[in-house]
């Protein structure tokens, strides 16, 4: 155990993490010249396209330093917020991290929140100044920055350059001599944290796991602690580029684990897996179920592709655990299902690998989150809804109760205000302020969900230039004055546009709908009104002009009751067109909706 060396790697995005670990597995020779390529660990199409680690990669690396043999485990972390929770296990499942700080942006949000969850689980941390060849760099400030930061000596820091290959030598050293072992006891009962999973199509969900005591050995009866179900260890090994098959696997190291599971929510991540047999008596702290932030409603664009989407989404389920689904129904988009997403970045990623890796073109609704509505009838039975459309009638309605979070918000002094300002602003209220040092403070709000759903976080990076991190609770539900906001296209109600609003910001979020729709909808041959309606009150009307088409162009001269009735006729036809007349909406509109503030 003692040349085991488990360490992952933080920053920022785009601050140069898959770069480097390319140049880390370069280095130790643990690819050959025929498997390079950049970012070598982002599998999909859409992490190389987008620049960013969606999944998490574990790899396995042999080194030889001073005379001895040394096995160092990466295991690779994404950088965004809306999969912290994978970032969180892949860190418990490690002794050391690498804090990657770009040279010329200097310490950011995602550096700090992930540094944060680093400490507490006590890793020892090795800072790494990235980027030193750009022009734009600034590597004495930003070194004085990280020294801030951690409290370390400035020669403790290593500057680097990963795609000039500066300085990888010293990383590898500093891993192995500052990095301390790991620490488990061999004889004693299975213990191991799952850390990540994927799906295989040809053997079921691949487990990776670390190994924290005992030994787990290929053909042994298992069990998982969060589901309480048992399998049998049909393979056990490590990860290297490609799996390596072994006997067994030790305290201290991570492998990957096959038993032939084909259905990916039975693999928790943060699970323990345990002995069977001789189960361990403590569970590895930390676990939680990943909670959907954000719902939406995604469709197919033909209603017949129903079952194909279903499809679709169960295979992509299985590859992401934490996309929860359900089937639902609306009048304007026929049958489809309400997803529940981790935020926003999630939901985009979702949509995309739904059009690229099933080609399923979707039409995504406006997300929202839950609500409770309790009726007089029935005073006490809260009637779920999940949809705008599903709330009853505003003459039978009693109370309506949203979900309520306590949100922490982590910033540099200076955005205080900002941050302040927006939170009140989607009605949250201000219950704490600490400063932690003299230029961070931490503020606590109580807040509704569904303010945060839309673009609370893009705007909150917008206004604390990116410095804020971001993290929330749920602490139950509350009574709100809300109302349901309708969008009528010419005078036909588009309930996928429906959305349920705070009394108090209903006309405003009403009008600027309207604004937005008028420049999204293609012009027709007749007038369309677009109207923002709560119950029967129009609260707000747009109306796109028709396209016409100059019918009197023929008329030269001549009297004018040529003119006039040629007129007349174009406007009779026009009348006509628009009883029948059906308008379409362009996905972007649905989308739009959610940037008011743009």
């Amino acid at each position: 155990m003692k040349n085991i060396r488990n360490f992952c790697i933080i920053a920022h995005i785009d601050h140069g993490k898959s770069t480097l670990a390319d140049r880390l597995l370069d280095f130790t020779g643990s690819v050959t010249e025929r498997e390079k390529k950049e970012q070598l660990l982002d599998s999909m199409d859409l992490e190389r396209e987008r620049g960013i680690t969606i999944k998490s990669h574990a790899i396995q690396m042999d080194y030889t330093y001073k005379g001895e043999k040394y096995v160092l485990n990466l295991i690779d972390t994404p950088g965004h917020v809306d999969f912290s929770y994978e970032v969180s296990r892949s860190i418990a499942a490690c002794e050391g991290a690498l804090l990657v700080v770009d040279a010329a942006q200097s310490i950011q949000a995602q550096t700090i929140s992930n540094l944060y969850l680093a400490l507490e689980n006590d890793l020892e941390i090795i800072p790494v100044l990235n980027k030193v060849d750009l022009p734009s760099a600034n590597p004495e400030e930003v070194t004085d920055d990280i020294v801030d930061l951690l409290g370390c000596k400035a020669e403790e820091v290593i500057p680097a350059s990963a795609k000039t290959g500066i300085g990888i030598e010293e990383i590898l050293a500093a891993i192995i001599e500052r990095i301390p072992p790991p620490k488990g006891n061999p004889d004693e009962s299975l213990q191991a944290l799952v850390f990540d999973s994927v799906y295989n199509p040809f053997r079921g969900v691949e487990t990776y796991f670390r190994v924290i005591n005992g030994e787990i050995k290929k053909g042994q009866k298992i069990k998982f602690v969060a589901t309480d179900k048992d399998y049998f260890a049909d393979e056990v090994g490590t990860l290297k580029l490609i799996q390596h098959p072994k006997q067994s696997i030790k305290a201290g190291d991570v492998g990957y684990l096959i038993t032939g599971i084909k259905d990916a929510r039975e693999v928790k991540v943060g699970d323990t897996i345990t002995d069977a047999a001789n189960p361990t008596k403590n569970a590895i702290g930390g676990f939680e179920d990943v909670k959907p932030m954000v719902f939406a409603g995604i469709y197919p664009v033909d209603t017949e592709d129903f079952e194909e989407l279903r499809s679709s989404m169960e295979k992509l389920q299985l590859n992401d655990a934490s996309l929860v689904f359900a089937p639902e129904s609306s009048a304007a988009l026929g049958f489809g299902f309400r997803c529940g997403f981790l935020g926003m970045l999630h939901m985009e990623i979702i949509q995309e690998r739904l059009e690229r890796e099933f080609d399923m073109t979707v039409i995504t609704t406006v997300p929202n989150v839950s609500y409770h509505a309790f009726t007089r009838k029935d005073i006490d039975v809260p009637l779920i809804v999940n949809n705008p459309s599903d709330l009853p009638d505003p003459s039978t309605i009693d109370r309506v109760e949203e979900p309520y979070i306590k949100a922490t918000i982590i910033t540099k002094s200076d955005f205080v205000g900002n941050v302040m300002s927006l939170c009140i602003e989607k009605r949250g209220l201000i219950t704490n302020q600490t400063y932690l040092t003299t230029d961070r403070v931490e503020l606590s709000f109580d807040m509704p969900l569904a303010e945060i759903v839309f673009d609370f976080y893009d705007r909150l990076k917008t206004v604390s230039k990116g410095y804020a991190s971001f993290d929330y609770t749920p602490i139950g539900m509350r009574t709100s004055k809300l109302v349901r906001v309708d969008i009528l296209l010419n005078a036909q109600p588009v309930d996928a546009l429906s959305a349920l609003i705070h009394f108090d910001n209903a006309t405003t979020i009403g009008k600027k709908m309207c604004e937005k729709l008028k420049e999204l909808i293609p012009r027709q041959q007749f007038d369309i009104p677009i109207q923002a309606a709560i119950g029967a009150k129009i609260i707000s009307r747009e109306t796109i002009k028709a396209l016409r088409k100059d019918v009197t162009a023929k008329c030269y001269g001549g009297d004018i009751s040529r003119k006039r009735k040629l007129l007349e006729k174009q406007k009779k036809g026009k009348k006509r067109m628009r009883q029948v007349g059906n308008v379409e909406i362009p996905q972007e509109a649905f989308m739009a909706v959610l940037k008011l503030n743009d």
